[in-house]
């Protein structure tokens, strides 16, 4: 023990350089520290940061597919208040006539977007599939508005003055075969009146003849006919 003292009494000198070196691997294992706990730091920032960014990603997808699917519903709404409206029908003729191309090139767009709109929506998640959705949805919306808007440019002035007298008719029979108020006898010789009225100037369509037929209380075609309708009836 005594030697180490020795010893260190002689060399007193080497506690200065001694120190620094021991200083300097301090401060060094300080900074890795430091370095080591700001890359921690920053590791977990952008982890969660990714987390973050795919949760985002993943929303932002839910809303696209939520407002794709809100348009294509919406347009076919729109479509449906002329199909299961005679009344509309009658007030606006191209909507129904496939003999026109706006109505064909708004038809053909809305098979297209049913063909693409998948039963399961999570299917849509694949980008590739919801951006051939979308756009077949933003086509149809498209077809849809030039087509009403040419319907209700040209309303019924394709038809003669003899036709749109007939139409007239038609739309007042229909008012009473669509009034729950009036005869069930009533309702049925109206409507068969009017599709009389409308042979060979307009079409209505299965489905709008489907809702109107399911409005009126019982079958049609079925029973005896009203004493004021023998005139329509097909043997007479």
């Amino acid at each position: 023990m005594d030697g180490f003292w020795d010893f260190l009494g002689s060399y007193w000198w080497l506690v200065f350089p001694l120190s620094a070196v021991v200083g300097g691997w301090a401060k060094g294992v300080q900074r890795w520290d430091e370095r080591r706990r700001r890359d921690k730091i920053e590791m977990y920032r952008i982890k969660y940061a990714d987390r973050a960014a795919t949760a985002e990603a993943e929303e932002a997808l839910t809303s696209e597919i939520e407002r794709t699917v809100a348009v294509h519903d919406e347009t076919v709404r729109r479509w449906l208040d002329y199909e299961l409206d005679a009344t509309k029908i009658l007030e606006h003729p191209l909507m129904t006539d496939m003999r026109e191309q706006v109505t064909v090139d708004f038809h053909r767009a809305r098979r297209d977007a049913e063909d693409l709109r998948p039963d399961d929506l999570d299917e849509l998640r694949d980008r590739r599939r919801l951006d051939r959705y979308r756009d077949a949805v933003r086509e149809l919306r498209t077809r849809f508005d030039v087509a009403e808007a040419e319907a209700r440019r040209r309303r019924t002035s394709s038809l003669t003055d003899d036709e749109r007298r007939a139409v007239d008719r038609a739309k007042k029979l229909l008012a009473i075969a669509d009034d729950p108020a009036a005869s069930t006898a009533e309702r049925q010789s109206a409507y068969r009146r009017a599709t009389k009225e409308l042979e060979g100037i307009i079409v209505l369509p299965d489905a709008t003849t489907a809702a109107i037929e399911q409005r009126i209380a019982g079958a049609l075609g079925t029973g005896p006919y009203p004493d004021d309708d023998h005139r329509d009836r097909p043997d007479a």
